[in-house]
């Protein structure tokens, strides 16, 4: 889809995105999704982030990264970031800015101001806002001419939060690779390695355990100490023929991490669950897996992990807060048969362990029905595609606008 709308000026828009860092995750995923998207339009595609692994991948796809100590809060720092931002505006003949994160979008707020050019954020979590300061601090990201929320969850949490943004509001779900993440996508060898690394057998394999996939950083409101108690509960009523696959990265969490082993060993699993750090390859473990599970207790602004688990045909169990009803279909909301997942309350380990034993109870022809009407349901709402075409809208809406401050 071009960029450019016939009044348009011949040159390629450029458009700068600003982000921390590209290390991991969804906001990171996006960024590199939208590089690419922009050059593919037409356009030039400029990152700043101070660095990591995902650079490699965004030069790969035409775009250029520029490193600045955008990851910082000390506000001299940030101060300084702004006349960077506006240095590189004027340099690289910058025609609209798109911060994705709160400390590198005050600078980029100023710059974008600055020099005259439109300003866009996108909400990509539910930031803490505990306190007049944290409110204000939060608030840059509701100050741009578009703002961008990542689920209508989102969205409903920033209009309460900061009414002067309610007319400029943009509901775009988070888009993935969904073509990627079948199974008949993923290529043998790469199922066999993971099995391999995580010492588990291949699906298929006479007597193998269902394997259940957590696939989410280590920290206590992902909700992993959930899933050991709900494993122990299957445990102890004969149900625990399983094997719990915790798959995230600590990020330097130690004691969480610590927790997590000793609450595993209490319950005598050790041999039934494993923490296996960081997974580069996701559709290889959804291709492992024979349940995904998200047990967060605290509200997903949007949830990646389970639109993942359904573009994978794995049938998924969330916890039924934030943004979960726009991701998964469930009773409630829908019939039984029409669900795509199972949604159980937060940080409840009963009805958790309970709805594990109902999913793996499928037969295989209603487990296929399930998993069919996920991957429709996720063909239709969260692709990639979906989410690049919705964002070049909103950037040329602003390009034709010829200014900043337009609603």
């Amino acid at each position: 889809m071009p960029i450019l709308s016939p009044s348009a000026p011949a040159r390629k828009p450029v458009i700068l995105q600003v982000i921390p860092d590209l290390v991991t995750g969804g906001a990171e995923r996006t960024t590199v999704d939208m590089a690419r998207a922009i050059v593919e339009a037409g356009g030039t595609a400029l990152v700043v982030s101070q660095g990591g692994p995902m650079v490699a991948e965004l030069e790969a796809a035409g775009a250029r990264h520029i490193t600045l100590p955008v990851k910082s809060k000390n506000p001299f720092t940030l101060w300084a970031n702004r006349n960077r931002l506006r240095a590189l505006i004027r340099a690289k003949g910058v025609d609209l800015v798109h911060a994705r994160s709160r400390a590198p979008a005050w600078s980029s707020l100023w710059a974008a101001r600055a020099e005259g050019k439109p300003f866009v954020t996108t909400y990509h979590g539910i930031y803490n806002q505990s306190s007049w300061f944290k409110a204000f601090y939060n608030s840059v990201m509701a100050r741009g001419d578009r703002v961008i929320a990542n689920s209508r969850y989102t969205a409903s949490l920033i209009a309460e939060r900061h009414p002067f943004a309610r007319d400029r509001l943009r509901v775009i779900h988070r888009g993935s690779d969904l073509a990627a993440l079948h199974p008949a996508a993923v290529d043998p060898e790469r199922i066999a390695a993971l099995a391999n690394e995580w010492g588990i057998a291949l699906p298929g394999t006479p007597g193998r355990a269902p394997i259940l996939l957590n696939l989410a950083r280590l920290t206590a409101w992902k909700g992993q100490k959930v899933l050991i108690d709900a494993a122990a509960r299957l445990a102890a009523s004969g149900q625990g023929n399983i094997t719990v696959i915790l798959a995230g990265d600590a990020q330097g969490r130690v004691e969480y991490q610590r927790e997590l082993t000793e609450r595993i060993a209490a319950h005598g699993l050790s041999d039934r669950i494993r923490l296996v750090g960081h997974c580069a390859d996701v559709p290889a473990a959804l291709a492992l897996a024979d349940l995904a599970i998200v047990a967060s207790v605290e509200p997903e602004a949007f949830g990646r992990a389970a639109v993942e688990a359904q573009a994978a045909c794995v049938p998924v169990i969330v916890s039924d807060l934030g943004a979960v009803p726009e991701t998964v279909l469930a009773p409630p909301q829908v019939s039984a048969d029409a669900r795509t997942g199972w949604r159980v309350p937060p940080a409840d380990a009963a009805a958790l362990a309970a709805a594990i034993a109902n999913a793996l109870s499928l037969s295989p022809e209603a487990r296929t029905a399930v998993c069919d009407r996920a991957l429709d349901h996720v063909r239709q709402h969260f692709s990639v595609e979906a989410m690049c075409a919705a964002t070049l809208a909103v950037y040329r809406e602003l390009l034709d606008t010829k200014g900043p401050g337009q609603s």
